[in-house]
């Protein structure tokens, strides 16, 4: 066996180990991790981190209960928009989680308060477009006075 083809063998062992790890490693901890969960459309699944807790909790009291999930309020419609987003909050609770850098209380992000926004104008389409319709600020946002509905304490 030459030289190169040595270097090119001792690469290629290399790689395949740190893939087979990187996988064996990812697979585990999304098991472990409940990752899987985040794919269902199970309320408890946002509950996984504890920080979330409150959050079921206060939901499964509130008004929302029996006709929407978090999903339904958190993800935008459409199959590759909500993945995606899924995706990105996933990456971004993951991290947050497991180095403990996230605000106490939880603040959502811009970003998702405008997916949420669309959710309720999507489900109270008829009440929203009637206060848009009289309302002389322009547009108003349905959680700056409806803060608390989807998570009343």
């Amino acid at each position: 066996m030459t030289r190169r083809m040595s270097i090119y063998v001792a690469i290629s062992v290399l790689v395949g180990l740190s893939l087979g790890a990187a996988l064996g490693l990812g697979g585990y901890t999304f098991v472990f991790a409940k990752g899987y969960s985040y794919l269902l459309n199970d309320p408890a699944a946002c509950a996984n981190c504890h920080v979330m807790q409150g959050h079921l909790d206060a939901w499964s009291r509130g008004s929302h209960r029996s006709v929407a999930v978090c999903n339904d309020c958190h993800l935008p419609a459409g199959m590759v928009a909500k993945y995606v987003t899924k995706a990105i909050n996933g990456y971004n609770h993951g991290y947050a989680f497991t180095t403990g850098d996230y605000p106490d209380p939880l603040r959502i992000r811009p970003s998702n308060l405008d997916i949420s926004e669309a959710a309720c104008r999507t489900c109270h389409g008829d009440i929203t477009h009637q206060i848009e319709r009289v309302a002389s600020a322009g547009t108003l946002d349905c959680t700056r006075c409806h803060a608390q509905v989807g998570h009343a304490p």
